[in-house]
């Protein structure tokens, strides 16, 4: 069985008396170590799709299955327990507790993890830390870190919980050219030596080809769905002047 299954998924959003269609008729699998690029322009509904792969928001028709799960039809609760086991995010802004150190904001997710006690909680945090590269700057607060080194807590966050996907919403994109290399090389690891399912949005090409799987989206619909880079290229440049 796929990790992700997605069937006839629609979403719709109500702004006063507009209704916005934001995703229309998409069906979708993801296998359990798949690194899977989101592209398209502006608009497009990319958004959409990762919030409500990521159990963010449920669809407003349709089937999503998560290991098995059901998540359309879940309450808020029951979701953000399933993230709590499944999911880990990062975000183009970081996302961190200004005043905490780095050790202690990778123990955040913990916290909502029951029967995983301090000393537990504080072992995992560094042990990821570490993995990363950070062993020297664990009691250091966010704003005694590069951009860099931020996004590399922010990683061990979202890996701390040990989850089977890793979901990164333009996590490059306050980072330059080389440190966007070494965050890739890191999601390149986690996705051949660990099997974590990773799944990103991004506008930049150059990070979108580490993907091994790329899904174009245009007006709330998969307009193609290949492991051919260059295909999805084309497909996304056919609409010339778009915005992506």
């Amino acid at each position: 069985m796929p990790l992700i299954q997605l069937h006839d998924v629609r979403k719709v959003y109500h702004l006063e008396e507009v209704e916005v269609v934001a995703l229309c008729g998409v069906s979708l699998s993801i296998e359990q170590g798949e690194y899977v690029a989101l592209m398209g322009p502006s608009g497009s509904g990319k958004s959409t799709l990762m919030n409500l792969l990521g159990c963010l928001d449920r669809p407003t028709d349709g089937s999503y299955l998560l290991a098995g799960e059901e998540v359309a039809k879940m309450s808020r609760d029951a979701r953000a327990r399933l993230r709590n086991q499944q999911i880990g995010f990062v975000f183009q802004s970081f996302n961190l507790l200004a005043r905490t150190s780095a050790v202690e904001n990778v123990e955040l997710p913990l916290l909502y993890s029951h029967g995983i006690g301090g000393r537990e909680r504080r072992r995992r945090a560094v042990e990821v830390l570490e993995k990363l590269g950070l062993a020297d700057r664990l009691d250091h607060h966010p704003g005694q870190l590069s951009g860099g080194q931020q996004q590399r807590v922010a990683v061990a966050r979202a890996l701390v919980n040990r989850p089977s996907i890793l979901m990164a919403d333009e996590p490059t994109g306050n980072l330059d050219s080389r440190t966007s290399r070494e965050l890739m090389e890191i999601f390149g690891q986690l996705n051949s030596e660990e099997g974590i399912t990773i799944i990103l949005v991004t506008h930049e090409q150059d990070i979108a080809r580490h993907a091994g799987r790329c899904l174009v989206l245009r007006d709330g619909q998969i307009v193609a769905d290949t492991t051919d880079f260059d295909a999805a290229l084309r497909s996304l440049h056919s609409h010339d002047g778009e915005d992506w």
